[in-house]
């Protein structure tokens, strides 16, 4: 890893929409720890620590870091991984870092999320006397209020409070700096990218009226406040923090809907979403993501040749209902009666005549039915 790089971990498809998630000032990216498995079902997930925090070099910044010089080392990591578009979701720190790509660098963010952050820090002088302090004290005289600071009740996660320990004071203290001079409120009405705000209601840091201020001079801004979340939301509240960011990604799910629709058609899904259930529900979003979302959606082969793949997928395992939807598919992806044929007759060299003879069956029926 080289050091003049963000320590990171990639998580998901190198082939899925990306998506980085910044941290908060103290934490490393162990805060997403219970988020990011999920969204990296459907997404190319890289978290990424702030300088001198997790496994990222304390040099990277200094004295007089600003908000700016943090979003240049985020569109370096992600031009070293050859991401040049990408969704963005970050808490605090990382929330004004995503505030001020979307403002400086609209080409590159969309959308975004912020969590528990703000346009602004309550001005100057708390943070620069913070940063005073830490260099001359080190970060210890922290650690005592760092629970309170960051979740709500008796919840704590041991694992971010000792990243909150090993920072190097340095650094975190130039990041002290970077909240000092940062304000975007004039400049937040510029952000075109569809934007998520997320409110812990119990979170003294960034009080809901921050990101309310936030969400009122956005356009397209959707505010969610969360109860029982203070300051480190995803790690205190990730499966709401996950419903959230999943809604508002869409990605995997919404991209696999519209390919689902556009290969099977709207009767068939119609029919699919009608008789969902509850118990069906988890499986169907997994369809939806997963296979639709990612595979169908996948540019290294064609619709025509994952129809021919999955034909022969089905005839092999003797899945002929399966296979009736899919000879409607491949029409619809563009193979005609007779390449239809000859994928059956192909199935019957290597998965065995009869069940080639139930394939032609059935595909002969179907294609009836569509000439009809």
């Amino acid at each position: 890893m080289t050091e003049k790089l963000l320590n990171h971990r990639a998580e998901g498809p190198a082939s899925a929409p990306p998506l980085l998630l910044g941290p908060s000032l103290g934490t490393s990216y162990a805060l997403w720890d219970k988020v990011a498995p999920e969204l990296s079902i459907s997404h190319r997930v890289v978290r990424w620590d702030l300088p001198g925090h997790g496994g990222s070099a304390a040099g990277l910044i200094g004295p007089g870091a600003t908000v700016g010089d943090l979003a240049d080392l985020v569109l370096a990591l992600a031009d070293s991984l050859g991401i040049e578009r990408f969704g963005y979701a970050g808490v605090s720190l990382g929330g004004a870092v995503g505030l001020h790509l979307a403002v400086h660098h609209p080409d590159r963010v969309e959308p975004l999320a912020v969590i528990c952050s703000s346009a602004h820090f309550d001005g100057s002088k708390p943070w620069q006397e913070r940063a005073e302090r830490v260099r001359r004290e080190g970060l210890q005289w922290l650690l005592e209020s760092a629970n309170s600071r960051w979740f709500a009740g008796d919840f704590s996660v041991p694992e971010l409070i000792r990243d909150h320990a090993e920072a190097d004071p340095s650094a975190y203290a130039a990041c002290c700096d970077a909240l000092a001079s940062f304000d975007l409120r004039d400049r937040l009405a510029e952000i075109s990218a569809p934007t998520l705000l997320i409110a812990g209601r119990q979170d003294p840091a960034t009080p809901p009226p921050h990101l309310r201020e936030i969400a009122d001079a956005v356009p397209r801004a959707t505010l969610v406040e969360l109860p029982g979340a203070s300051h480190l939301a995803p790690a205190q509240c990730p499966e709401a923090v996950l419903t959230g960011l999943r809604a508002h990604l869409g990605g995997g799910a919404k991209r696999g809907m519209e390919v689902r629709r556009e290969v099977l058609g709207d009767t068939h899904v119609d029919r699919a979403q009608a008789r969902q259930t509850p118990f069906t529900a988890r499986f169907q979003d997994f369809i939806s993501r997963y296979a639709w979302g990612e595979i169908w959606t996948d540019p290294t082969l064609s619709r025509r040749e994952r129809s021919m793949i999955t034909l022969t997928a089905l005839v092999a395992h003797g899945h002929y209902d399966e296979l009736a939807m899919h000879v409607r598919a491949a029409r619809r992806n563009g193979l005609t009666p007779e390449e239809i044929g000859a994928v059956l007759l192909q199935t019957a060299v290597y998965c065995g005549v009869p069940a080639a003879n139930s394939a032609f069956a059935t595909a002969q029926r179907v294609l009836a039915e569509e000439e009809g």
